[in-house]
């Protein structure tokens, strides 16, 4: 078991994640991939019983994917999972572009020796994404995109900015799983991740950042234009 310092020095062992926690991954994922759909009605209990856990810290992380809009808790409803229109999902698009944007620029501001390890992640995520598309495993592609740029928002060192991220990505999840297969194959993301970390690693904070920017407008503008023409009113 790995050790973490205290403030006097003294280590102790690593914190294990809590019920709660646990619970909120779990029904985060549950409803990522659709076990949970969007427009599910079910009671707490129906859903620990699911997920083969105790009501109460399902309770917890409930009121915690509420907060995030993931869910809503109706009386006489339970808990319902929200479902997503292209307008909102349009919206989320919007509030990743900035925040990615701003990910990038900040992380291209940082020393070189900060910033170079990040540059090495992502480039083997990289490396990672164009194999899950030569063997065409779109979903596998997904979840390493996923962490590409979940990489490139942790690697900016704020806190805040990362935490609005997650949010939105994970809801920008179902639309981008939906549409995998109604798109072209996403080859040139590959190039496009490339001219990101290449803005990051030369220290370019303002191309870093429209690199950043241009690649989501794109994905934007391909998803919520597919999820209109296929009339996909509720993610």
């Amino acid at each position: 078991m790995s050790n973490v310092p205290t403030l006097l020095g003294i280590e102790k062992p690593e914190r294990k994640p809590s019920l709660v926690e646990a619970a909120y991954d779990a029904v985060k994922q549950a409803i990522r991939d659709g076990v949970f759909p969007p427009g599910f009605q079910g009671s707490e209990q129906e859903m620990a019983q699911r997920l083969g856990m105790s009501r109460t810290p399902v309770h917890q992380a409930i009121i915690r994917l509420q907060s995030e809009g993931m869910v809503e808790l109706r009386s006489k409803r339970g808990v319902v999972i929200s479902a997503l229109s292209p307008d909102d999902m349009k919206e989320v698009y919007d509030v990743i572009i900035a925040v990615e944007g701003m990910a990038a620029l900040l992380l291209a501001e940082q020393p070189r020796e900060a910033r170079e390890p990040v540059c090495r992640d992502m480039e083997r995520l990289n490396a990672e994404l164009a194999e899950a598309l030569a063997r065409d495993d779109l979903l596998g592609w997904a979840d390493l995109d996923a962490r590409f740029h979940a990489c490139l928002v942790h690697g900016a060192g704020n806190g805040r900015l990362e935490r609005i991220a997650t949010i939105n990505i994970d809801q920008s999840f179902r639309a981008r799983r939906l549409t995998l297969h109604l798109r072209s194959k996403p080859t040139g993301s590959i190039a496009e991740h490339q001219r990101i970390v290449d803005a990051i690693r030369a220290g370019e904070p303002g191309e870093a950042r429209q690199m950043a920017q241009e690649h989501k407008i794109r994905a934007r503008d391909m998803i919520v234009d597919l999820l209109r023409r296929y009339d996909m009113k509720h993610l």
